[in-house]
């Protein structure tokens, strides 16, 4: 038989890693928003001197830039498709539900002025995958602008819906409330009808996307000109 410890030898502790780290400070900003990771929370959390967490990463900026690479690994970028549209919706419908599990992260995504390598592969298939199917590379460009606005813009504003105090079928009432329907009444009959029906997140999101990929396939046909809005006369 192995020999015991001797009673009250407190029991090893597995070795702290960056990802252990980069995985805390995650765990902090989706429970509590990304204001409220700190080294010294996630030194808490993971029960070690702030300190040494500097063994892993540099400083708050290198954490920030490590968390957002890992949550863009968890986006699907399929390879099992020659169709473009299907590779974006395929793309897009993974950041969604990634963002949808780190609320936090689509601001963040957007705005880190460094990259890790999961983040770099992410654009470098984007573009990829768009200059293949006929895109120019500045066309490419811009249109993963428009992708991604309405991916992380749509992820913002279902922070900002669900971030509230009150329960939605509360602040739907209040709303209504604040918009009679003599003086509002497309705007009334729309909260009504959410509050009949509730609010469908995914459906608006496919909605949306479907209409982004339709542009941008009337644009590539147009040769990366937008589609016409009807003639100007000149």
């Amino acid at each position: 038989m192995s020999a015991r410890p001797p009673q009250g030898t407190p029991a090893p502790r597995d070795p702290l890693t960056k990802e252990k780290v980069l995985r805390a400070a995650i765990a902090i900003a989706d429970e509590r928003g990304v204001s409220a990771v700190t080294m010294r929370a996630v030194a808490m959390r993971l029960g070690v001197e702030a300190m040494s967490l500097y063994n892993h990463v540099t400083n708050k900026d290198a954490m920030l830039d490590g968390m957002v690479d890992l949550v863009v690994e968890e986006i699907d970028l399929p390879t099992d498709t020659d169709d473009w549209r299907e590779a974006m919706r395929g793309r897009a419908v993974s950041a969604h539900q990634a963002f949808s599990r780190h609320a936090w992260a689509p601001a963040l995504v957007d705005s880190r002025q460094t990259s890790g390598p999961a983040r770099l592969r992410y654009f470098d298939w984007v573009l990829g995958t768009l200059v293949a199917a006929g895109f120019s590379l500045a066309d490419a460009a811009r249109c993963f602008s428009v992708l991604d606005s309405y991916i992380y813009g749509f992820g913002i504003q279902q922070l900002s819906l669900t971030s509230g105090e009150a329960p939605p079928e509360e602040a739907a009432e209040s709303m209504l409330s604040a918009v009679p329907a003599a003086d509002y009444p497309q705007l009334h009959q729309m909260v009504r009808l959410a509050m009949d029906v509730g609010y469908d997140a995914e459906a608006d999101f496919a909605f949306g996307l479907e209409v982004v990929l339709a542009g941008l396939g009337q644009a590539l046909t147009a040769g990366g000109r937008p589609p016409s809005h009807g003639n100007s006369g000149r």
